[in-house]
């Protein structure tokens, strides 16, 4: 009966998206001050800008991401190779989270997914118990039965050893493909994980919309505290 979105009006529609090296002081400062559940937000694949990285860190995370970019199978591969970079980095990015909030992330997430690689997954780098973005959830024949058993096979592990959503959809997604109505449904008694982009204006225009509101009033709705 929960429904986790990054729209809420009672907390002011505010969503704290945390890519490590490119955040403020003061975007922290706001967080903690409000409160607010800010996640990790991995990022394995774009390359820093800042020329402030330590080199070795730099080095080790230009060859994670080459390796991630190289195509679109790579993150269900494992790398041997890269077992010492993906430790590097993801020990960096916790530490860099540590000093700005003060506090460990609510969840962890990652920027196109890759929290969900085969090299972090496999390495067991995030500590147990620790809640986690699930696979995108789909209905049978959205995807091919092949997609949809190997995200069931990834998330099935993850719920053996880290705390997730019962679902994930894409609000893009559902608006396009009318499945909000099913959605909100399966909010009524599973915890459903909604994600949100409201830079997007198709995006944006629903969910300040009469009828997106109408939905969150008969729903028991918060963050990731409540998983």
């Amino acid at each position: 009966m929960q429904l986790s979105s990054a729209t809420d009006r009672r907390d002011s529609r505010l969503l704290a998206r945390c890519f490590l090296w490119r955040i403020r002081s003061a975007a922290a400062d706001l967080a903690k001050e409000n409160g607010l559940d800010v996640r990790l937000h991995l990022n394995f694949t774009d390359r820093f800008t800042s020329g402030r990285v330590a080199s070795k860190l730099a080095n080790h995370h230009n060859k994670i991401a080459g390796f991630l970019t190289r195509n679109r199978y790579s993150q269900v591969l494992y790398n041997p190779f890269l077992r010492e970079a993906f430790s590097y980095s993801y020990e960096a990015q916790i530490a860099e989270f540590t000093r700005l909030f003060g506090r460990a992330p609510s969840h962890i997430d990652g920027h196109h997914h890759m929290h969900l690689c085969a090299n972090l997954l496999v390495s067991n780098l995030i500590p147990k118990g620790m809640k986690i973005r699930r696979n995108f959830s789909f209905w049978p024949g959205e995807k091919s039965w092949l997609n949809r058993a190997y995200r069931s096979v990834v998330d099935r592990w993850l719920a053996r050893r880290y705390r997730l959503t019962d679902y994930f959809f894409d609000l893009s997604q559902s608006i396009r493909e009318t499945k909000m109505g099913r959605l909100m449904a399966l909010a009524q008694s599973s915890q459903v994980e909604l994600m949100t982009h409201p830079v997007l204006e198709v995006e944006s225009k629903y969910l300040m919309g009469d009828q997106f509101q109408a939905m969150l009033q008969r729903l028991n709705c918060g963050g990731y505290a409540l998983v």
